[in-house]
């Protein structure tokens, strides 16, 4: 009988956790490393005087790909993690007093985007409809499995995506396939948003990315009980009670080879650790400057791609309710073109932000003390090349409330008890993400959308990569999916299925 394979996971992000429970369930001795006391990666929480935050991701959909892991493992779910259904997507609210509500039922949307904007019911009924033909045709290939390998493009239904093909947005914008739809310009505004999702502009990401429409208005949204923290410590529990070792506090120096084949890790200490199998679920900038020795491959154009965007983010201790208010809050630019230039241009982009408002108090009252909310309050803004973050933090601050008190019409100042902040440099200083990019490369060019890091290092024998800047891409959903792509790949090559 065979000794089980030793694998080696370099980080405890989503995509690491996912790979080192599906690597403990085919059999493998499975060691995780992270450089912080804490597994999550991005995904971690806190308290401040009474009031709990979710430091990272705030979206939650398709909680069935956290089920499938529990699933597999033979353990029930409801041990571990449960979370509510939501009966909104998002309450979006502009300058001029226009507020809106999405939600999870498409009649009631239509509903509200008929009353509100001068659109045609059937343009809107259509719209969401090529949303959900987008993500169901392209999904399980683009998204489910790898798009580097020709296996992938060997079955029928591919045939059916190269069809559709002129339909899918591929070799327009964002904006273009959306303003070839809608005439108002708040609604198109409304629906570039969803470029967001992936750290992009809308002017640039291709149409396609209209599917993400479809993940939250066709598939509906939801919050884990006791907060998003909890998947990543759900997973983590999970984990440990299948016999996988973490390494807390021990980040890596390096990983070692034998010729192409992977040996194993050494870490910052100087301690030596043998392994056949080694994910890494690090950035992947990170890993070739850091990681891996130079006579490994660089892969020039991918560590050339334009970094995703980073956020600004305070946490606030609000000492109010506020009804008008939900789960998910937009406030919207006046000139969102403007916005999105000055992102990519490291402009002024404080002056006239979107801001976004997550209050997990809305359904989770005990994250808050009675009466009052837990405030996540993020704009978008450029990755971390060695701006004045202290200047930039002071003035977004300022325009932050400016909009906050003009659409809610209140003294927010005075309503803050308490507060933290976090920008590029500590999410790149917490996470090894280069600047701090919350989703590894952006989505703004076709190649960059779908073609990012595989996830196993060609050339090299052991070597797989998961996580936000590896295929499929960043966010809580895709890097389940990560993890998933990589071990199933992994299993292929070592004849485990």
């Amino acid at each position: 009988m065979m000794d089980p394979l030793r694998v080696g996971i370099v980080g405890a992000g989503i995509a690491g956790l996912a790979a080192s429970i599906r690597a403990r369930v085919a059999g493998s001795e499975v060691e995780v490393f992270e450089q912080n006391s804490y597994t999550g990666g991005k995904m971690t929480a806190f308290h401040q005087e009474g009031y709990r935050f979710d430091a990272g991701p705030s979206l939650f959909t398709l909680p069935e790909l956290v089920e499938e892991l529990f699933t597999l493992a033979g353990k029930p779910m409801e041990s571990y993690f449960s979370y509510h259904s939501h009966n909104e997507v998002c309450r979006y609210f502009w300058d001029d007093g226009t507020s809106m509500i999405m939600y999870p039922d498409f009649e009631k949307t239509q509903q509200e985007l008929s009353r509100l904007f001068p659109e045609d019911a059937a343009h809107i009924a259509t719209y969401f409809a090529q949303a959900a033909e987008k993500y169901e045709l392209t999904a399980p290939y683009f998204l489910e499995q790898s798009l580097h390998r020709l296996k992938t493009f060997a079955t029928p239904g591919v045939f059916k995506v190269i069809a559709a093909i002129p339909r899918l947005g591929l070799f327009n914008s964002l904006n273009e396939e959306n303003e070839k739809h809608f005439k108002n310009p708040k609604l198109i505004q409304l629906f570039n948003r969803y470029a967001t999702y992936n750290g992009s502009s809308p002017y640039l990401t291709p149409g396609i990315m209209q599917m993400i429409t479809h993940l939250e208005h066709g598939m509906g949204t939801y919050l884990p009980k006791g907060g998003m923290h909890e998947i990543s410590q759900s997973l983590t529990r999970l984990a440990k009670d299948l016999g996988v070792k973490f390494r807390l506090e021990t980040p890596v120096k390096h990983l070692e080879f034998e010729g192409k084949k992977v040996k194993g890790i050494e870490t910052m200490a100087g301690d030596r650790f043998e392994f056949d199998t080694v994910f890494v679920n690090s950035d992947v900038k990170h890993a070739y400057g850091h990681l891996l020795p130079s006579e490994i491959k660089r892969p020039k154009r991918t560590l050339a791609q334009e970094p995703s965007s980073s956020a600004l983010i305070f946490y606030w201790g609000v000492r109010k309710e506020f009804p008008e208010l939900g789960l998910h809050n937009i406030f919207f630019s006046e000139n969102y073109f403007q916005e999105f230039e000055r992102i990519g241009s490291n402009g002024p982009f404080w002056e006239d932000a979107t801001v976004y408002v997550n209050i997990t108090s809305k359904l989770e009252p005990s994250d808050a003390p009675e009466g009052c909310e837990n405030w996540f309050v993020m704009i978008n803004v450029p990755p971390n090349t060695g701006q004045d973050w202290q200047r930039i933090q002071e003035q977004s601050r300022a325009q932050i409330i400016k909009r906050l008190n003009h659409v809610l019409g209140v003294d927010m100042e005075q309503l803050i008890v308490n507060e933290s902040v976090l920008d590029p440099q500590g999410i790149e200083q917490k996470t090894s993400s280069v600047g701090g990019a919350l989703y590894g490369t952006s989505s703004n060019e076709r190649m960059a959308a779908f073609l990012r890091h595989p996830n196993k290092k060609f050339g090299t024998e052991g070597l797989y990569f998961c996580g936000g800047s590896a295929h499929p891409g960043g966010g809580v959903p895709l890097c389940l999916l990560s993890g998933k792509i990589a071990t199933n790949w992994w299993k292929e090559d070592y004849g485990l299925e």
